[in-house]
């Protein structure tokens, strides 16, 4: 295990070895930032402090990988930049690498001051040849330069013989150009050598601060595996007791886990959170154990042709290409891309005829269907359906396991699914269940939503939405309306559920309701003023929960959304409110559960006393006892007065807790109906309570399996 980065993502042979993907990929993130930063500094005047604000960047890539990285972004995004801006701002997106890269270097190796001096002075050596070698290479930019030098100097010498008091220093002023330009090659290399030193010793406790507040962010591929020289051959796979355990943790995520997966066999993993997972799908993916074996004939060869591939429960974050074609073949060499047959593989997965469509305009499961397609165009031996299912709606979740139960039928292949629902294992040849990193014959019963009466009446309508229209990209070719007369009244205290189909507008609605966006027409109101002054009495929980979480700590977030004056006691009350331990507040964010970081989220939310919440698909990503437990946390809000408004193709899983659904269909709402309407009653059990039956207003649904995702 020598070869492996440590928890921050350095030492072992991947030192000495190529750049590493998670090295790509934050120098393509991080240098396009870069880019970003200079060119608008460059073209804006007003914006020509975001020029220093490029180091940042840049540094954040030095303290945390190898120089090579560093070198590697700063070349490509000179480039960008040289094509995009020009000469000047290319200069400054090296200047910034050279300053990022000292302060970023120097963190790093757990450096001090006297480390920035003596290397800032180096730098600004070369910086200094650099500059006088370029104008007497340049002659006649040169000659240009000194001419407006010297025209700047007569120009002030004049106006200060204008005043007999000033005329001495207006001569001064042109005997002192005159030096300098007869000695030019010593000024221009002292004062650039010179601004170098400033410019790093200045960064070193500006930019130093800004690392180190970052340096708890986590900077480490858990995909990362040593070099396997052997020849591509990841079937057949086989565990004997394999295990393993994460760097500074105290227990194993998985523990005497036999398996083997062969050619032809679709498997199903199913577990809940925090079960081992996913901690499975890295070992299969190449990641060596840390006890037991893994035996295969050849290397995992994760993403080459004919290795493993893997699809992510996000589809938008392996969406790289602008069009569906292109992403097909992302990052394929150009020989293997011209032998795809990209309409071929999108007809297998149901995408036919879309190859010329933008990925943007793709729905959840459609985006998953083109990253199968993606990972079929490199004929994998071995393809890991990681959560594929978690973010897509039910109907799109069932045509996607269908497509992945055909593959190992068609090619010459094993898939394995890793899924919360037990409906997706049903289409497997084999299911393996985890529970607490071992495997067990089955998993024990899931709770599920149950009907929670309501507690406290509501109350008068708090927010109303007249007429509202709204068109994206209004008077271009590229218009495009999402809304069309949208009416809508919501009682304080009431949880109102809004369904729709992909492309429906909810999003925009979400948006507008929360204030964020201004519609093209019509009003939003919140207790009789525009939503759009009020920022902040309408709250919006994003469906990844972990993209609103900005601190290091859980309590330090809690405080933040709190405002100044939320002590410790508003951050325990907050926790309490959504059933979380106080102690959870000193723990980092980075070691939440999907679970707990929609919880926290919610606790945040109520820290900042808003008047309205609108929750994004609250039950995306969670195991059935996530949702469960959610569903129960938004009835306690929902009773202790905050008005809800959730979005989520759940409606049977929501229908527990909301009293009224909205159907939104092509940008307007249809009928409203109450919650208890919009799913099936059916009998549910509460392994609290035992078996209880629906009323007529409780709302109970058939029951649904939930998402998964979150680990």
């Amino acid at each position: 295990m020598s070869d492996l980065p440590t928890a921050d993502g350095r030492t072992g042979s991947a030192e000495r070895g190529p750049l590493r993907p998670i090295e790509l990929a934050t120098g393509a993130v991080l240098g396009g930032v870069t880019v970003g930063l200079v060119t608008v500094g460059s073209v804006v005047p007003l914006a020509a402090a975001l020029q220093i604000v490029a180091a940042v960047p840049m540094g954040m890539l030095a303290h945390r990988y190898r120089p090579r990285a560093l070198v590697t972004a700063a070349a490509s995004a000179t480039l960008v930049t040289f094509v995009a801006a020009g000469v000047m701002p290319a200069l400054g997106v090296v200047a910034s690498a050279t300053i990022g890269g000292i302060i970023g270097g120097v963190k790093r190796r757990g450096g001090g001051l006297f480390s920035v001096f003596f290397l800032a002075l180096l730098a600004g050596v070369l910086w200094a040849a650099f500059t006088i070698g370029s104008l007497l290479v340049a002659g006649r930019t040169r000659e240009l330069l000194f001419d407006t030098i010297r025209n700047t100097a007569d120009g002030v010498q004049r106006l200060a013989e204008r005043q007999s008091a000033l005329e001495p220093l207006g001569r001064a002023a042109s005997e002192f150009t005159d030096t300098v330009l007869a000695w030019w090659w010593v000024w221009i290399g002292a004062g650039v050598a010179l601004g170098v030193v400033v410019s790093a010793l200045f960064s070193w406790f500006v930019l130093g601060s800004v690392l180190d507040r970052l340096a708890w962010l986590p900077a480490r591929d858990r995909l990362d595996a040593p070099v396997d020289e052997r020849p591509i051959g990841p079937l057949p796979v086989t565990l004997y007791a394999a295990g393993f355990r994460y760097p500074g943790a105290r227990t194993d995520a998985l523990s005497d886990i036999d398996l083997s997966v062969r050619v032809g066999e679709f498997i199903a993993i199913v577990g809940h959170n925090g079960s081992g997972k996913s901690t499975l799908t890295r070992l299969l993916a190449g990641l060596p154990p840390t006890s037991g074996e893994v035996r295969r004939p050849g290397s995992a060869g994760l993403g080459h042709l004919g290795g493993t591939a893997l699809v992510l429960q996000r589809p938008e974050s392996q969406t790289l290409g602008v069009q569906v074609a292109d992403d097909v073949v992302w990052g394929l060499p150009q020989e293997l891309a011209a032998e795809v047959d990209v309409e071929a593989l999108l007809g297998e997965v149901g995408l036919a005829g879309m190859g010329e469509r933008e990925t943007t305009t793709l729905s959840g499961g459609q985006q998953q269907r083109l990253a199968v397609a993606a990972a079929l165009a490199r004929r994998p031996a071995l393809l890991i359906a990681d959560e594929a299912t978690s973010m897509i709606d039910p109907a799109g979740r069932g045509e996607l396991v269908a497509l992945l139960a055909r593959l190992p039928r068609r090619h010459p292949m094993a898939v394995v699914l890793v899924t919360h629902h037990e409906a997706d294992a049903a289409a497997a040849d084999r299911v393996v269940h985890l529970a607490a990193g071992r495997t067990v014959d089955r998993l024990p019963a899931w709770p599920q939503p149950v009907r929670d009466a309501r507690r406290r009446p509501m109350g008068e309508s708090v927010l109303e939405l007249r007429d509202v229209r709204h068109t994206y990209n209004r008077g271009t070719p590229w218009e495009a309306p999402a809304l069309h007369g949208v009416d809508l009244v919501v009682r304080r205290g009431e949880a109102l559920l809004v369904v729709g189909g992909n492309g429906s507008g909810k999003s925009t609605l979400a948006w507008i309701i929360a204030g964020l966006i201004e519609p093209s027409s019509g009003r939003c109101e919140l207790g009789g003023r525009p939503v759009t002054r009020q920022i902040g009495r309408v709250e919006l929980a994003f469906q990844h929960s972990r993209l609103q979480l900005q601190k290091q700590t859980v309590g330090a977030e809690i405080a933040d959304w709190g405002g100044r004056a939320t002590g410790s006691g508003a951050v325990g009350k907050a926790l309490d409110a959504v059933g979380l331990d106080r102690a959870l507040a000193a723990r980092s964010i980075e070691e939440l559960s999907g679970g707990q970081a929609k919880r926290v989220v919610l606790a945040a939310i109520v820290a900042s006393r808003p008047q309205v919440v609108v929750l994004d698909e609250p039950l995306a990503g969670l195991d059935p006892e996530g949702r469960a437990d959610i569903v129960e946390l938004l009835a306690r809000l929902r009773d202790s007065g905050l008005t809800l408004i959730v979005i989520s193709h759940d409606v049977e899983d929501m229908s527990a807790v909301c009293d009224r659904t909205v159907h939104l269909s092509s940008g307007r709402i249809l009928e409203a109906q109450p919650a208890s309407d919009a799913a099936p009653a059916a009998r549910r059990f509460d392994p609290h309570r035992g078996p209880r039956s629906a009323t007529p207003h409780s709302g109970d649904a058939a029951w649904r399996f939930g998402h998964g995702g979150a680990k």
